[in-house]
């Protein structure tokens, strides 16, 4: 089994920034795609970022420009760096990893419990 730790959310102003991180530890062979997925009340989840094990991004339109995402392979962790944060931000930040517990294995997604992450304005 794989477990993922989420850290960094909290409250912050608009115009305000904030830095997530999600770790991965378990059975991992390896890690393929890492990503954040975002929730707000009432809506669908969707799409923040996304990053390959070599380094390819894929952002959401709503937070292209304002938002990066990064990892450590080292360290099986990624991170998502959120400038310029608007009220529209505020939901709830999901970790994603699709990993590799073998190398039979197929990949599976794992997903973390998810940080809070409020916009004030």
């Amino acid at each position: 089994q794989v477990q993922l730790v989420e850290s960094g959310g909290g409250l912050v102003q608009a115009r305000g920034s904030l830095r997530l991180s999600c770790a991965a530890s378990g059975s991992i062979f390896s890690i393929k795609t890492m990503g954040w997925y975002r929730q707000a009340p009432g809506k669908q989840r969707e799409l923040v970022a996304t990053i390959t094990s070599g380094g390819s991004t894929n952002y959401g339109d709503s937070v292209k420009g304002r938002f990066t995402i990064s990892r450590d392979n080292a360290k099986n962790t990624v991170y998502l760096q959120m400038n310029s944060l608007k009220p529209q931000d505020t939901a709830v930040y999901y970790c994603k990893t699709e990993v590799h517990s073998s190398w039979w294995a197929p990949a599976i997604d794992y997903w973390g419990q998810g940080t809070q992450v409020t916009v004030s304005s």
